[in-house]
């Protein structure tokens, strides 16, 4: 891993929390001027510390009101093409995250829809029918405690 210096790591605190700063306004909240900070954002950019710039949407503002996180196990053939269940679950916009486990099930996945009766058409005409499931768990969020984007970097050097 490459090292980061304590700018560095204020500019990724800075873009983790709003990447729509201008260079100068991130120069400015870190302590550099704006050279030697836009060479620093391009640097980390073209090593790969920063993947890519999005918007984060409020997911219920956008009709998505279910969050459900599902387990998912597969029977032993289908552990043999766990690389073929997870190009699969690449394909489902529903699916937000998807983690393999060590453990009782083999797959974690963050999934939502517009409701409980969308989730369970992508159960029963999707995620079900895909070749290896042997048993799927549900669980639905009631509620939304905490969610973040942003790594817990560095506090200090």
């Amino acid at each position: 891993m490459t090292e980061l210096d304590r700018f560095e790591i204020k500019i990724l605190r800075e873009m983790q929390r709003d990447a729509t700063q201008t260079t100068a306004q991130i120069a400015e909240r870190v302590g550099l001027s704006v050279s030697p900070c836009w060479r620093r954002i391009d640097r980390l950019q073209r090593e790969g510390f920063i993947r890519k710039q999005v918007a984060i949407l409020d997911r219920r503002k956008v009709g998505l009101n279910a969050h459900v996180f599902a387990q998912v196990k597969l029977n032993a053939h289908g552990r043999a093409n766990l690389d073929e269940f997870s190009a699969a679950i690449q394909g489902f916009p529903e699916v937000m995250d998807a983690y393999v486990l060590m453990g009782t099930t083999d797959f974690m996945l963050r999934i939502v829809t517009a409701d409980i009766d969308a989730y369970e058409r992508f159960f029963f005409d999707q995620l079900s029918k895909l070749p290896g499931v042997q048993e799927i768990n549900s669980t639905v969020a009631l509620s939304e405690i905490k969610s973040t984007t942003e790594l817990p970097l560095q506090q200090t050097l």
